[in-house]
């Protein structure tokens, strides 16, 4: 025995949910796009820091200890000739040229410089990282939404009904899979990169500091949360 009223509650939520396919498929569509130029943007990255290897930053590391002396030009050129990016380069030059602040005011700007690197590669890794998470879930809403019209046709022997529906089932699938298994690749590989490049910066403002390491609990707080 149904309860009365039940049947329009069905039928809301059946509209609901049929109303959401095109929604989902665009979405799909877009986050389709969005990881084939990521994809493409992830080979060219790949390509450049294999041309520049990030084993050539110690370079710059053995060069500053053996001239403690470096000075403004002398350690800009080094800078310069060295591998580190175009953005990492002018962290450093903005860290060099606040030399007359005090100890502690530059550590603190060195922390602050750091938090900047570390927020920007947070941005990159945070659009892969929804996309891994987005994609399978649009892809199980593909799959599911046009089930029920499927079966539907399937009880009334129309054929051609439920192998469009399946169809539809099976592409939307692939496609979220796809899409959630490129995207986990690219944020994987990245936050590794992105956590060398935050310790070689780490490292480099240290030692044009001329102190120690950083405390073991900001440390930390440099690491890219995975």
């Amino acid at each position: 025995m149904s309860i009365i009223g039940s049947e329009y509650i069905v039928i809301l939520l059946h509209a609901l949910a049929q109303s959401l396919l095109i929604p989902v498929l665009l979405g799909l569509l877009a986050m389709t796009l969005y990881i084939v130029v990521e994809l493409g943007n992830f080979i060219a990255e790949r390509q450049s820091r294999k041309r520049k290897p990030s084993s050539k930053l110690m370079e710059l590391f053995y060069d500053v200890g053996k001239n403690p002396l470096w000075q403004d030009n002398n350690l800009r050129q080094a800078v310069e000739n060295s591998s580190l990016s175009s953005r990492q380069k002018n962290l450093i030059y903005e860290f060099v040229a606040k030399k007359n602040l005090g100890k502690k005011q530059r550590k603190i700007l060195a922390r602050d410089l750091l938090d900047q690197e570390e927020h920007y590669y947070e941005k990159i890794l945070s659009k892969t990282d929804l996309v891994c998470k987005l994609g399978p879930v649009l892809g199980l809403m593909g799959t599911l939404i046009p089930l029920g019209p499927g079966l539907t046709a399937l009880g009334k022997g129309d054929i051609q009904g439920l192998s469009e529906a399946v169809i539809i089932a099976f592409d939307t699938t692939v496609m979220g899979i796809c899409v959630g298994a490129i995207s986990s690749v690219i944020s994987k590989v990245r936050r590794g990169w992105y956590q060398k490049d935050l310790n070689y910066m780490e490292n480099i403002l240290e030692l044009i500091e001329g102190r120690g390491k950083l405390t073991g609990e900001e440390q930390e707080k440099k690491k890219i949360s995975g």
